[in-house]
């Protein structure tokens, strides 16, 4: 028996008779006349190459041949149904889902006015969200684990494609208690005596920080190295040391006056923002209204 001459429709009626042991029936099921299913079965027991159905007058019982094959013939029907269910659900509008990997900050700031947004065209469909840095969301991407990406802007974008959102500027942010903010005003030879409490050196942001100062032939001490931004602000606020991160993560704290923002000097330290998807793939109108989303939250903020 070649399984690949099988069609789904002989098997079909093939369960369906087995199940009301009559061709009258089965035919009614199937919206079929009784001779078309009479030759489906025979076209069904020729593939097989034995016998399927026991007739006694107008009753079709299986045979041990048969009981075996409506075995795997119903796992075969249920399976295709549910694909196709699923298949169907897809379809939907709505109904699927969406995978976005983001850096901390993104998530914590950016993300949750976007998402609002997106959920109001969306409210079924399903979101997964991936946190990492930049070149973390690269490999993702690269490996068709997530769909788009909130991150900077990599340094090379092949192959894939950037969708901009925002332009921020890297500043000092200090205690309003620390010497810096109560004259208003930065020595650079005061900078490299600071104790600098910085995101992850490894990331992207502390990369572009890295070779920032390099330029300016200054040498950072480095005192602490964390993972969360939330926790570098508190210890800022505590005057355990002085960090650099975009004035929009601190909103909340320089209008209370718990954190105070100063530039890193005349020459400016901008990282652009935006949307990631790899270049080759289609987007879908999830995809494209998460992106329009994004643009239309980020030029109100």
């Amino acid at each position: 028996m070649s399984a690949a001459t099988l069609e789904t429709r002989q098997l079909r009626a093939f369960v369906i008779l087995a199940r009301t042991g009559s061709f009258t029936k089965a035919a009614r099921e199937l919206h079929l006349t009784q001779s078309a299913v009479s030759h489906a079965m025979k076209a069904l027991e020729q593939q097989a190459g034995c016998r399927l159905l026991d007739r006694t007058g107008k009753k079709a019982t299986p045979t041990e041949a048969g009981e075996l094959l409506l075995v795997h013939a119903e796992r075969i029907l249920s399976e295709m149904a549910h694909a196709r269910a699923a298949l169907e659900k897809l379809g939907k509008w709505g109904q699927s889902r969406l995978r976005i990997g983001a850096s901390a900050t993104a998530c914590q700031h950016i993300l949750p006015p976007v998402l609002r947004e997106f959920q109001k065209e969306f409210p079924r469909c399903r979101i997964e969200i991936e946190p990492g840095d930049t070149p973390e969301m690269i490999e993702l991407l690269r490996a068709g684990k997530i769909d788009l990406a909130v991150n900077l802007e990599p340094r090379t974008r092949d192959p894939l494609e950037f969708h901009p959102l925002f332009t921020d500027e890297m500043q000092f942010i200090v205690a309003p208690t620390h010497p810096w903010a109560v004259s208003g005003r930065i020595l650079r030879e005061d900078i490299a005596r600071q104790n600098y409490i910085l995101y992850s050196r490894k990331s992207y942001t502390g990369a572009l920080i890295d070779e920032y100062f390099a330029e300016e032939k200054i040498v950072l001490r480095t005192a602490i190295e964390m993972g969360s931004i939330s926790a570098i602000k508190e210890m800022v606020k505590l005057d355990l040391g002085i960090t650099i991160l975009a004035p929009w993560t601190v909103g909340e704290e320089t209008a209370e006056g718990s954190l105070v923002v100063l530039p890193l000097g005349k020459r400016k330290l901008k990282r652009r923002w935006g949307v990631l998807h790899w270049q080759s793939r289609r987007l879908s109108i999830q995809e494209e209204t998460f992106i329009r989303a994004a643009r239309k939250s980020c030029a109100k903020s």
